[in-house]
């Protein structure tokens, strides 16, 4: 049986959902879902999920921060070993306005493209997996992808894209790709329960995602 291992871009996968949520807020049910159970529907019987590992970074903003912890502890809880947490960190940019040229700060997301290239590359060198599903549109990651193909003939290299999100330099490299916007189905089969609850722990659904 295969080992397929699914890497999350957090960042790219969060963000599309958020921009697919402002066209059509059915989907914001969606933020509240099982990351193992929704990967493993996209398997066939002849290959096993034995991991889902999703790369983020801790919001800065504090309400958004414990929402995010809230969602990995349940997927924890319910998944154990099946599903690991990636951390990168954010750090202020300074850049300056587009109009008057002041200066001002935002947030940028950082390492979480190192940490996913670490990731694929080690668990080809260890053979923990026989075929990589990487959930992004984040062309960045092409001469990570290009290293695996070339050094790693071996392996399988699925790209899947997020909800409202693509590459048409992705899709060149890793055609066919999978649109998981086309996919309400398997979303909605994931989506877990408002209260998750095992061995005396329980942990609920944020109420801005009701």
């Amino acid at each position: 049986m295969k080992k397929v291992i699914f890497y999350f871009d957090g960042f790219n996968f969060y963000n599309g959902l958020k921009d697919k949520c402002k066209k059509d807020a059915v989907w914001k049910r969606y933020y509240w879902i099982d990351f193992v159970k929704f990967c493993s529907q996209f398997l066939p019987d002849t290959q096993e999920l034995v991991k889902v590992k999703y790369f983020t970074a801790p919001p800065q903003n504090p309400y958004k921060r414990s929402r995010q912890a809230t969602l990995f502890a349940a997927n924890s809880l319910i998944n154990q070993e099946k599903f690991e947490i990636i951390k990168g960190k954010y750090i202020d940019k300074t850049v300056g306005c587009k109009i008057c040229g002041s200066p001002f700060q935002v947030p940028e997301e950082k390492r979480t493209d190192v940490n996913i290239s670490c990731h694929m590359l080690l668990d080809c060198f260890k053979n923990n997996a026989d075929k990589l599903i990487l959930v992004t549109a984040d062309s960045d990651l092409i001469p990570t992808i290009e290293c695996i193909k070339q050094n790693f003939p071996d392996k399988q290299f699925k790209i899947y894209f997020p909800p409202f999100r693509t590459s048409m330099d992705l899709i060149n490299l890793c055609k066919p790709v999978v649109f998981l916007e086309n996919n309400p189905k398997k979303f909605d089969a994931a989506i877990m329960e408002d209260t998750i609850s095992k061995d005396g722990k329980s942990f609920t659904k944020p109420s801005q995602w009701l």
